[in-house]
This record gives structure tokens, C-alpha cells and sequence, in this order.
């Protein structure tokens, strides 16, 4: 099974050139970013958001399904369909305070990485933060697709707010840039390790760094 590991920080583009990416390939698709969203969501619902030491149990008994298909990557939770619910502004901004609490970090890796042993497609794309160094160290193709801060608040902006104006990407500037902040602290995704190639997407568009990521795989 190929597995291809691809990080990067928020607005590299690097969600949209993953499923691109599985799809031309005919593989899965795992958005780990999802898998935190929905965990904050669950948490955030269940009233728990402020008690780290809860977490892990709830993070693990969470009845998350997410799907594997790049053209339908639709996340349920207690077979409520949240896709769209996790993207909103609410979630951006309470995310990190779950996913930098190491304990429900580590429950939610170890159900990354068994997704990606349970995978039956010929391989997986998988893509998010700390992929190429914790989830999925010995990929086959490790890449850390980055972007210039301006690039990545006018794509956020562009993706929420439907324009990249002055005032949307105002807006955008505090959830885009603390998250990444806050996320550095306990994992890995602004710098490359050894092994990992970096794409720097901004002046890429998306069928660019697609095709760079291609001729990478191939």
C-alpha cells in the first residue's frame, strides 16, 4: 500500500491538493483536520471543552465515521452528518483548545494510524499536522506543502468569507494565524525534518502543485 503523508499549515492549500491528489491516484483520503474539528465539536457539545483531563476518554469514545473517498470526505458523529458544521468559524476557533492537549492528541493518532492500516484502496493520501513525523513517519512520499502568510489568509478568506478583501482577510487573521501558533507547540508542521520535501504553493495554483506532488509520487 502507498501512503503518502502531507503537512502543512492552515491555507497552504494543502486539503484541496490532497483530495486532488487521491483522486487522480485512485486512492483514499484521510483529513486528519477533520478528526480534530469533530472532536471539538463533540467535546464543545458534551460541555467538556474546558476539561482537558476528560478528553481522552471522550476523544476515544467519540462515535466518529469519516470517509475515506476524496470525492465525498463526509464526517458523521453519532451518524449525525457534521461536514458542514465542523468548517464554521465557531469550530476554527475553539479547535486548538483540543488538539493541543497532548493525552487526546495521542488517542486521536492512534486512530489516524489505524484507519490508515485499515485502508483497502491501493493507498492512502493522508494530510494535516505532525502526518509526516508521528502519524505516518514511513510513508512513502512525505511533503510539507507551505505557502506565504498572505497567500494562506487570502485563500481562508476566500474559502469562508467568499472574497480576500481587506476587512475579510482582517477576520481571518486571528483564527488562521493563532491556530497555527498554538498547534506548533505540540506538533510539527512549519518546518521540514530530514526526508520531507517542501512545495511551496504560493504562486502555485492548485492543478500546479497538484501536478508537482504527482511527479514527486511518480
Amino acid at each position: 500500500m502507498t501512503v503518502i503523508a502531507i503537512d502543512g499549515p492552515s491555507g497552504s492549500g494543502k486539503s484541496t491538493v490532497a483530495k486532488a491528489v487521491a483522486a487522480r491516484l485512485g486512492l483514499a483520503y484521510l483529513d486528519t483536520g477533520a478528526m480534530y474539528r469533530a472532536a471539538a465539536l463533540w467535546a464543545d457539545q458534551a460541555g467538556l471543552l474546558d476539561q482537558p483531563e476528560a478528553l481522552p476518554k471522550l476523544v476515544q469514545q467519540m462515535p466518529l465515521e469519516i470517509s475515506l473517498d476524496p470525492a465525498d470526505p463526509t464526517v458523521r458523529l453519532a451518524g449525525r452528518d457534521v461536514t458542514g458544521p465542523i468548517r464554521t468559524s465557531r469550530v476554527s476557533g475553539i479547535v486548538s483548545r483540543l488538539s493541543t492537549v497532548v493525552p487526546a492528541r495521542r488517542v486521536l493518532v492512534a486512530r489516524q494510524r489505524a484507519i490508515v492500516a485499515a485502508n483497502r484502496r491501493p493507498g492512502i493520501v493522508v494530510e494535516g499536522r505532525d502526518i509526516t513525523t508521528v502519524v505516518a513517519p514511513e510513508a512513502d512520499v512525505r511533503l510539507l506543502i507551505t505557502a506565504s502568510e498572505a497567500a494562506r489568509l487570502r485563500r481562508r478568506a476566500l474559502d469562508q468569507r467568499g472574497q480576500a478583501g481587506a476587512e475579510a482577510i482582517a477576520a481571518t487573521r486571528d483564527e488562521v494565524l493563532r491556530r497555527d501558533r498554538d498547534d506548533s507547540a505540540v506538533a510539527q508542521f512549519l518546518e521540514p525534518p530530514p526526508g520531507v520535501t517542501v512545495i511551496d504553493s504560493s504562486d502555485l495554483s492548485v492543478d500546479q502543485t497538484v501536478a508537482a506532488v504527482l511527479e514527486l509520487v511518480r
